[in-house]
């Protein structure tokens, strides 16, 4: 996997953990691994603009997701099916918003942003929370992908 990571927020983050993160997502869903994935870390005031350009709504988000290459959820799960490579598109994220949610929920900005990250990876593959079944199945994803991540990352 082509994984790059600009940071332009200002904010320390875990890039070397979210490059990990992303391929183990790639990895787990079957993504060819010839397939390019772009994480763009930016401050709130450049996430806010995103948001207002292309979600029409003022002040900053969590995540954007901006796919490239037209995918289907599930792409590669299928044991015959041989995803060809693609460029999947870029992934969003703004550390100052995930550092307020983190406190809410009470765990660290970085397990935020790896939620996050792992959030907008499943956008770019097609996956969408809007419908209550679409909901459960992409929550019940990213969970799933998030605890394996975990668990691989405790080992020593």
């Amino acid at each position: 996997m082509s994984i790059e990571v600009a940071n332009e927020s200002g904010v320390e983050v875990d890039e070397t953990a979210l490059v990990e993160l992303a391929g183990h997502v790639l990895g787990r869903m079957g993504i060819n691994p010839l397939a390019e994935l772009s994480i763009l870390v930016i401050d709130a005031g450049a996430m806010a603009e995103l948001h207002e350009q292309w979600m029409g709504e003022p002040g900053p988000t969590d995540v954007l997701a901006f796919p490239m290459d037209e995918l289907r959820p599930n792409t590669g799960r299928d044991e015959d099916a041989s995803p060809d490579p693609a460029l999947l598109g870029d992934v969003v994220l703004c550390p100052q918003v995930a550092e307020k949610q983190a406190a809410e929920a009470g765990h660290s900005a970085q397990d935020e942003l790896e939620l996050l990250c792992t959030h907008g990876i499943l956008h770019l593959l097609g996956y969408d929370h809007a419908e209550p079944e679409e909901h459960a199945e992409m929550f019940g994803l990213q969970d799933e992908l998030l605890g394996a991540w975990r668990e691989v990352r405790r080992k020593p």
